[in-house]
């Protein structure tokens, strides 16, 4: 079973920055492919993110490329999404889902997320 908590959230000017963390408890990262989500005020659910175990590969949405930036800390099983120049389109409910073990490959595709954390929110605003 795999549990997941993300943090880091909170409100912050455009232009600035956050870092969001996704503490998986269970498998190891390397076990499944992982992404982050985000879903706005009236909006569906968007892909920003997402890394796969398979080869260690990560990809972005065009919305976030050059911005935003995954790694990851082993030791401690989590996942982080730098987020840097934010801007007002930013502003979301933050997910972090994982596939099922031994699913390596990543998508933006939501429906294949097995497992998903409660969210976090960040509000970009001046």
């Amino acid at each position: 079973q795999v549990h997941i908590v993300e943090s880091g959230g909170g409100l912050v000017q455009p232009g600035g920055s956050l870092r969001l963390s996704c503490a998986v408890s269970g498998p190891t990262l390397d076990s499944y492919a992982i992404g982050w989500f985000r879903q706005a005020p009236g909006k569906g659910r968007e892909g920003v993110s997402c890394r796969s175990s398979a080869d260690g590969r990560t990809y972005y949405a065009d919305s976030v490329k050059g911005r935003f930036a995954i790694s990851r800390d082993n030791a401690k099983n989590t996942l982080y999404l730098q987020m840097d120049s934010l801007r007002p389109e930013d502003t979301a409910v933050y997910y972090c889902a994982t596939r099922m073990v031994g699913y390596y490959y990543c998508s933006f595709d939501g429906s294949q997320y097995n497992y998903w954390g409660p969210g976090t929110q960040v509000t970009v605003s001046s």
